[in-house]
């Protein structure tokens, strides 16, 4: 598995095989499992749905708790995450995430934050929303993010500038 963008990942189709858990320790992929798999079985509904539900929900706690990282349950995802290091991301519950980003640890969405697809963001940055994110957007490294980014564009810094 890579640490490094991928450039050739498409903003509009999301690759799934990013998300797959390839290995027994794989706290990243199994806590979006988590997340997936409660979101179906809240959609399926009925007994069945409830109480499958409530082990997603136990699972979720589990790796929330092992990644040490906050993100509800209800957040919309789309496909292809890659949480690389998910140790301390924090992912507020209005944020909506596009297709086939990659977020780095210690990274924190807080507010509305929507991001498009392909949107890299490194170790320790603040995205502060409510903004936008465009497609195949970089935030760098511990940048402060409080404005909009444009598609394609690299912001690094305090606060974040583009480059």
């Amino acid at each position: 598995m890579q640490d490094t963008p991928d450039l050739n990942v498409s903003a509009t189709t999301p690759d799934w095989s990013r998300e797959a858990v390839r290995r027994f320790w794989d706290p990243g992929q199994k806590l979006l499992r988590a997340i997936r798999r409660y979101q179906a079985a809240q959609a399926r509904g009925g007994l069945l749905g409830k109480l499958s539900a409530k082990r997603w929900v136990l699972t979720h706690l589990f790796w929330s708790v092992v990644t040490q990282s906050e993100i509800h349950l209800n957040t919309q995802i789309a496909g292809g995450l890659r949480l690389t290091h998910p140790t301390g991301i924090i992912i507020h519950p209005d944020a909506k995430i596009g297709p086939n980003c990659m977020i780095f640890h210690q990274v924190t969405l807080a507010g509305a934050v929507e991001l498009g697809g392909h949107v890299d963001i490194g170790a320790g940055a603040k995205v502060l929303g409510p903004l936008r994110v465009g497609d195949d957007a970089r935030i760098g490294a511990n940048a402060v993010v409080t404005c909009d980014v444009d598609a394609g564009q690299t912001v690094v810094g305090i606060p974040a500038r583009p480059i």
